[in-house]
């Protein structure tokens, strides 16, 4: 079974070890890196993240006993690189116990963080970028009453549309990358206000 065919791919994440195995910055930024660069060694990793081999290699054999990468071909017996397993992860079923919801929150808040950091970084480079790129970037905001039968619809809708771009480009084949693209982040952030005590909202 080829890489790209793999089921694996797409991974529902339940396991709070798991999850919080994932949460930790330099393993965000080796998968990252995996997904751009495909198949890479620790040494080279390491090279590519300012940090020791030592260091590169201890977070990629802890993301591989969480089956987030995977030893991967070499070009002869001494090379040993990685690439990723799964390309796209949810955990919106680890909510179901108190490990799961801690350990969720921690990785949210660390994602959270670091897509303000590529906002800010955004920010400072898009005067430069053509209207095309700009136009379609930065952040929307829409506030609205929904039952929650509509908004599992919505999600469900707009999971729907990235998951064809998950499916047609897998992040690590850069065979799939057409010619002009450029890597996208979209962090998608939905959040419920309380109810009043009317229930009728506020």
């Amino acid at each position: 079974m080829s890489l790209e065919k793999d089921p694996r791919r797409s991974r529902l994440l339940n396991d709070p070890l798991a999850i919080r195995a994932m949460a930790h910055p330099v393993r965000l930024d080796l998968q990252s890196l995996l997904g751009r660069e495909g198949p890479m060694t620790a040494a080279d990793a390491a090279r590519h993240l300012g940090i020791s081999q030592a260091l590169a290699s201890h977070h990629l054999r802890q993301l591989a006993k969480y089956d987030f990468v995977e030893p991967a071909p070499g070009k002869d017996n001494r090379e040993r690189p990685w690439r990723l397993v799964s390309t796209s992860q949810s955990w919106r079923d680890a909510a179901a116990t108190p490990e799961g919801a801690a350990a969720a929150d921690v990785l949210e808040q660390l994602l959270a963080e670091r897509a303000l950091e590529r906002l800010s970084q955004w920010q400072q480079q898009r005067q430069t970028e053509d209207a095309v790129w700009r136009d379609s970037s930065g952040i929307g905001q829409s506030g609205f009453y929904l039952t929650a039968e509509e908004l599992t619809e919505l999600v469900g809708q707009v999971d729907a549309l990235l998951q064809r771009w998950v499916d047609e480009r897998p992040i690590d084949d850069k065979s799939t990358r057409p010619p002009g693209s450029r890597h996208v982040s979209f962090t998608q952030i939905v959040t419920i206000s309380p109810e009043d005590q009317s229930g009728e909202g506020r």
